[in-house]
């Protein structure tokens, strides 16, 4: 074998194995620190709470005008616990989903929440209800185990992993 061969050769193995511990220092960096879609999700979340903190009065108003929600229908949904508590989301009609997905209206930093974990929506009667997305650890409403969709009484605690949410005026 001639030496341009043999050289190449070490160059080659010695930039494999400088790949290998750059890609080992990355794995362990990200298992100690976390991913940038949470520091994401938490900025995107801070923005959300900012926004309804300048705007608490107009949002039952414009909805009580228009006489879609009851009297004593809930007007938000609160994280009363976990990594996320004092979290404040208006309920105006819309599914809310929860999850660890960046994508979600309620972004979970949990280990027991699942990608697409559960959903909280409006039915035709104006009672919310809340459904269980197929998760591996399960959506518990009062401590009882959702198995279909379940409506929501105001005040209820659902649980998520370490994160309890509840619907409240």
């Amino acid at each position: 074998m001639s030496e341009l061969t043999l050289t190449v050769m070490r160059l080659g193995f010695l930039a494999v194995l400088w790949l290998f511990v750059i890609v080992a220092v990355q794995v362990i960096r990200s298992d100690l620190f976390g991913t940038r879609v949470t520091q994401r999700a938490g900025r995107r979340n801070a923005e959300a709470r900012q926004t309804q903190d300048r705007q608490p009065a107009a949002a039952p108003r414009q909805q009580g005008g228009g006489g879609r929600q009851r009297r004593g229908a809930p007007s938000k949904l609160v994280v009363s616990e976990g990594t996320l508590t004092g979290t404040t989301v208006a309920l105006q009609g819309q599914t809310i989903s929860l999850g660890r997905a960046h994508d979600s209206t309620i972004v979970l930093d949990d280990d027991y929440a699942s990608s697409r974990h559960a959903r909280i929506y409006p039915d035709r009667d104006g009672q919310w209800i809340v459904e269980d997305l197929g998760s591996t650890n399960g959506t518990y409403l009062d401590r009882t185990r959702l198995t279909t969709p379940t409506p929501v009484p105001l005040g209820a605690p659902i649980r998520i992993g370490k994160t309890v949410i509840e619907l409240r005026k």
